[in-house]
């Protein structure tokens, strides 16, 4: 029990980055619900239990939030991917599925962060939209096609191509697996990879 008179202990407040962290946390949430476009700094403030010149302090609005959040789901996503094909002795098909398991792992662990990715961004952040980050992943894959075309005497200047064809397959699938959550993305990652590793090797000169 207090005593009269005696002061009562202050609740720690954060500090900078602490609530910097918060605001990003609570602003994923919101763009992931409603999209960029129906989020407002008002609404997200509020969750934060903020005033509005806070997030404006931080992030000078709600496009620099919003381009913070998907900076941080880019590079996460992209981490994932390289790390899945850091091993250059295994054979690429072990690369390509390896690859396609941690997109599909992506999805699962960051399900908010991926909804953002897919969704419409404003021209203000294209280089976050997630057609260029696709096209980041496909430069990835297109260095392993194009060894394993050139193993099989096919020309290596269709690689890009057929990096473009296998990034949008796990992409999309991705999407439609996000709402199915069937069959276990181990087993969906082997199924991509079994048809484009066979519909690679039966293709004519």
């Amino acid at each position: 029990m207090v005593k009269e008179g005696a002061s009562r202990p202050r609740s720690a407040r954060m500090s900078g980055q602490e609530r910097r962290e918060q605001l990003v946390a609570v602003g994923r949430q919101v763009f992931a619900q409603k999209g960029f476009e129906a989020s407002s700094v008002e609404e997200i403030a509020a969750r934060a239990k903020v005033s509005k010149p806070i997030v404006y302090e931080h992030f000078g609005g709600k496009e620099g939030l919003y381009a913070v959040v998907v900076d941080r789901e880019v590079s996460t996503l992209l981490g994932d991917l390289e790390r899945s094909l850091q091993e250059q002795r295994a054979h690429p098909r072990v690369l390509m599925e390896r690859a396609a398991l941690a997109f599909l792992s992506y999805i699962d662990e960051h399900e908010d962060g991926f909804r953002i990715l897919v969704r419409d961004s404003p021209v203000s952040v294209a280089a976050g939209t997630f057609s260029s980050l696709l096209t980041d992943v496909a430069q990835r894959v297109e260095t392993i096609l194009a060894a394993q075309l050139k193993m099989h005497s096919y020309p290596t200047r269709d690689a890009p191509i057929y990096a473009q064809m296998l990034v949008g397959m796990v992409a999309y699938t991705g999407q439609w697996w996000l709402e199915t959550r069937r069959p276990a993305k181990e087993v969906v990652a082997a199924r991509m990879v079994n048809l484009s590793w066979f519909g690679l090797g039966a293709l004519e000169k």
